[in-house]
């Protein structure tokens, strides 16, 4: 399910990308230091909703009816989460006076990619699971329950 997580991540990456791109806006330390802030919050999001989903499979569900009752469970704390970042840094976004250069261009990587993020995440990742879980289940090695020896009896010599 880790694939699910790390497919998610890029997400946020194009968000700031196109932001900035659009803005005329460089890469530069600021903008990478968002980056790596935006790849952990990408991920949890992500994180969120593939746990859920991986939780309602093993219970029996089937993968697409697990991811979409896992992106309705979570959807509101990612939401207000996500939400309440972006806001956080809109004083970053308008930043005024010394040092506001390097404010503004840290603001505007973050808000745009956590903004993007948020919204494709919500959508795409419930998809990725139902992909990912397929694929698994269709090539991946079928899982083996081996039984406990019994109290007393040889255990196997390798």
């Amino acid at each position: 399910m880790a694939a699910a997580v790390i497919l998610a991540v890029p997400l946020a990456l194009f968000g700031t990308v196109s932001a900035l791109l659009g803005l005329g806006v460089a890469n530069n330390l600021y903008v990478q230091i968002g980056l790596v802030l935006l790849i952990a919050l990408s991920a949890k999001n992500a994180i969120l909703i593939v746990e859920f989903a991986k939780m309602n499979v093993e219970k029996g569900m089937a993968p697409v009816e697990a991811a979409l009752d896992a992106a309705k469970l979570r959807l509101r704390p990612i939401l207000m989460t996500a939400f309440a970042f972006i806001l956080g840094v809109v004083p970053l976004v308008r930043a005024a006076g010394a040092g506001a250069e390097s404010r503004k261009v840290m603001g505007m990587a973050v808000f745009s990619g956590m903004l993007v993020a948020t919204f494709l995440a919500v959508f795409l990742v419930p998809s990725l699971f139902v992909i990912v879980e397929t694929l698994q289940r269709k090539f991946g090695k079928p899982k083996v329950h081996e039984a406990a020896p019994a109290p007393g009896s040889p255990t196997p010599s390798h």
